[in-house]
């Protein structure tokens, strides 16, 4: 679980986000770390369990630094208001689809898939889902993934108001194929994180989840006429 000193450290972190403030605080920084690590490591020992494909990955490797960058963001502030934890198969670096658990006081959300993947790996996805309309349809429909996050996200911004290159308007999945992330999730409470409850909670959404990962990474993986 979460400790409420941990939501608390990120609020004032949101409140005081520059070096001098977290170097005076580095204390506190360090033991919040932690129990997200602890965290990391409970989660990751159950789900390798349950998905084959993250049995490499360490807690460590699940983690994203709480630095920001910003090289080319208007906003200057060096230092994420939250925790991320992210659990590729082949790790961070694979740039394939993920569960991932969003840690942050108010707005915290569980699970997972892939936002706004690169052009090739996005074309291949879309290839997918057109190759595999019943396959995709199914995943969406199964009663499991539905009680736990109702249908896919649907970002602002984040879908074409036109078919892509190469897709026809005509072609019954092209509302899916128009869209740029393919991912699904839903809110966590603070009260949720900082409970025993928290553990299961997650588990049980990424459990419901996986299908929809193993679609998504198989597209990725597969060559450019849609092949293995």
């Amino acid at each position: 679980m979460i400790k409420p000193s941990t939501l608390h450290f990120l609020t004032d972190l949101a409140e005081n986000n520059h070096k001098p403030w977290l170097d005076a605080n580095k204390k506190i920084y360090s033991t919040a770390k932690q129990n997200c690590l602890d965290l990391t490591s409970a989660l990751l020992s159950e789900m390798q369990k349950f998905d084959a494909g993250l049995e490499p990955l360490q807690p460590k490797d699940c983690m994203f630094r709480i630095n920001r960058d910003i090289r080319f963001s208007a906003d200057k502030s060096p230092y994420k208001s939250h925790f991320g934890i992210a659990m590729h198969i082949g790790g961070k670096k694979s740039g394939l689809a993920a569960y991932y658990l969003h840690i942050e006081p108010e707005k915290s959300f569980v699970g997972g898939g892939v936002w706004m993947p690169e052009a090739p790996a996005l074309k291949k996805i879309r290839k997918e889902i057109h190759y595999f309309p019943k396959e995709w349809t199914s995943i969406l429909n199964n009663p499991d993934f539905i009680r736990v996050y109702n249908t896919p996200d649907e970002e602002s911004g984040a879908k074409l108001s036109r078919p892509p290159k190469g897709f026809d308007a005509e072609d019954p999945m092209i509302e899916w194929i128009k869209l740029k992330s393919f991912t699904a999730t839903r809110p966590v409470s603070n009260e949720q994180l900082c409970s025993e409850k928290a553990l299961p909670i997650v588990i049980d959404a990424w459990k419901s989840l996986k299908p929809m990962l193993q679609f998504l990474n198989s597209g990725m993986l597969s060559d450019e006429e849609g092949g293995l």
